[in-house]
């Protein structure tokens, strides 16, 4: 009786850890803060593309903007995080990363 009980407790408990964060949990935090600087402060809350820094040149007020991500092609997405693109910092994000953050995005693609 004790040995089902405790197997029972066992497998509940690794039931638990498997479900401790969902995948667009993990997807949402990476987001928000992959190593540093979050793609939030750029891309905005939902991807939708934000204005980045403004700045003057030769008396005219400029900004930079970045652009809306949760639109994007899985391969277009990976290379821009693998590679940089302009003045996006490469990112050292592992495949997994990489997928959980292009999956908490697509959550967003149809709202915009």
């Amino acid at each position: 009786m004790r040995f089902v009980l405790v197997l029972v407790c066992v497998i509940v408990f690794l039931k638990a850890e498997e479900n401790f964060i969902t995948p667009l949990e993990y997807g949402k935090m990476l987001y928000e803060n992959p190593r540093g600087i979050g793609c939030v402060e750029c891309h905005g809350k939902y991807g939708e593309g934000d204005r980045v820094a403004n700045y003057t040149h030769k008396n005219y007020a400029k900004s930079i903007y970045a652009p809306r991500i949760n639109n994007l092609e899985f391969n277009t997405f990976k290379n821009a995080l693998q590679g940089g693109k302009r003045v996006m910092p490469k990112y050292y994000l592992t495949a997994n990363e990489i997928e959980a953050i292009y999956k908490y995005l697509q959550n967003f693609k149809q709202n915009q």
